[in-house]
């Protein structure tokens, strides 16, 4: 019985170890939507979840299609805004491509339609990053919007275009306002703070994109 127990006792000492190293290893690289680096476009940028880098090289390869490679980091930014990278459309890209929601349901259609529809947003834009951030959330009506109104993006505009919005749709009983301090403008047509949503996730000061 004493030899039988030592061995038992062995087992434990050796395997607890083990268990204790693995649990430990999973805690230090995080899982789910717990914040990870990347070893690519992003490896400055600790705020992007595991589900977002998972899709860097198929957004860096739709972006490289559409000739804007250089803003692959604001484009993982803006799905992390969108969804965290979870569900079949992580770029909440359906509206642009179909007119309404849900239509997409393959991660893969999502990115090539949200990186195309930025593009597009960037180039009516004439670059300006926080002008086509916005225009990604209202629409590139808002564009039109800025044009009007001295070409350049600001939040007060964003504000304005917001409110005139939510005035002509509020009855439609779609829109109602995703953000507590949006509620003070009456402006509930998307979100007014979406640029700086966008950029909280974005490693600023790795180029000169928000300079354009």
């Amino acid at each position: 019985m004493t030899q039988k127990k030592a061995g038992s006792n062995l087992w434990i000492y050796v395997f607890v170890p083990f268990l204790l190293l693995g649990v430990f290893y999973f805690i230090l690289n995080g899982q789910g939507g717990e914040p990870v680096t990347s070893s690519t476009t992003s490896e400055n940028n600790e705020d992007l979840s595991r589900q977002v880098l998972q899709y860097e090289e198929e957004v860096e390869a739709y972006a490289k299609q559409e000739g804007i490679e250089e803003y692959t980091d604001i484009l993982l930014a803006l799905m992390m805004q969108e969804s965290g990278g979870r569900g079949d459309d992580p770029m909440q890209a359906s509206e642009s491509y179909c007119g309404s929601v849900g239509c997409i349901e393959d991660p893969e259609k999502s990115i090539e339609q949200g990186v195309s529809y930025f593009a597009q947003t960037l180039e009516m834009a004439d670059y300006d990053v926080r002008l086509a951030l916005q225009s990604y959330n209202f629409g590139t009506g808002f564009i039109d919007f800025v044009m009007n109104r001295g070409g350049e993006y600001s939040q007060e505009l964003a504000i304005e275009f917001s409110a005139e919005k939510y005035e002509e749709l509020k009855d439609t009983g779609i829109y109602s306002c995703i953000r507590e301090e949006a509620e003070q403008y009456d402006a509930c047509y998307g979100d007014i703070f979406y640029v700086d949503a966008v950029l909280d996730y974005y490693e600023e000061g790795s180029n000169d994109l928000m300079d354009v």
